[in-house]
């Protein structure tokens, strides 16, 4: 495929991330409005930061009137899940230059790694394949950029809208992409105690809660792929 209809492709297939990314940047921009923040400086955040949950806490703790050293730190150890996306990457995209690498990294999201990475697993990355990362990348930062301002156009008007319950549209998507990955026993044990994990740690502070999962899911699957190659390896003798 060209360039082009690889990046057509990476868009299209970012259609039901959209779905889902739509109503939190509505629900960012409209807690923004709330909190005081004007226009320039909401819309700023999303331009500048993109990154929902670290804008989420971020707009939460301003309206507390916490220090900037505070805000900062949180929202780092919010986005250090960012670390363990990038490293499931980094065999697809080490070969890409630096002006490849930097802005994908930027655009660099829960939502544009779930429909890359299945895009990587599936058909590795060719040798085009960042346009349709790009495709997929752009496709996300333009709607969140988009919704955030409608949120802060319209916030005042809707004060109810982040009691909606809206955040379900974002969990369906994902697993909807989540659990068609799962293809062995490996995989579900991590995703299962991920998921537990999570449930168990919801009320930790700085959504540190989120790494404890990530890691304690990694340390499952890795020990099950090791366990299994043992066993082949011992039937193969």
């Amino acid at each position: 495929m060209t360039r082009s209809q690889l990046f057509i492709y990476g868009a299209r297939d970012s259609i039901p991330m959209i779905v889902g990314v739509a109503p939190f940047g509505i629900i960012y921009g409209t807690l923004a409005s709330v909190a005081g923040l004007t226009l320039w400086q909401a819309l700023g955040m999303s331009l500048l930061v993109y990154a929902g949950s670290a804008q989420f806490i971020a707009i939460s703790l301003l309206g507390a009137g916490t220090g900037w050293a505070v805000i900062l730190f949180t929202t780092l150890v919010v986005n250090l899940r960012h670390l363990l996306y990038s490293a499931s990457l980094q065999s697809y995209i080490a070969h890409l230059s630096q002006g490849w690498r930097v802005p994908l990294a930027f655009g660099l999201t829960d939502e544009t790694f779930a429909v890359v990475q299945r895009r990587y697993l599936a058909h590795g990355i060719g040798e085009q394949g960042q346009w349709y990362h790009a495709g997929v990348a752009l496709s996300l930062y333009l709607c969140w950029i988009s919704t955030s301002l409608l949120g802060v156009l319209f916030g005042q008007a809707m004060p109810s809208l982040a009691g909606w319950g809206l955040d379900f549209a974002m969990l369906a998507t994902f697993i909807g992409i989540v659990v068609p990955m799962l293809r062995n026993r490996p995989q579900v044990a991590a995703a299962l105690m991920a998921g537990a994990v999570a449930v168990l740690t919801h009320a930790w502070p700085y959504k540190l809660g989120l790494m404890a999962a990530a890691l304690a899911g990694i340390a499952v699957g890795i020990w099950l792929e090791r366990r299994a190659d043992a066993e082949l390896l011992g039937e193969g003798m």
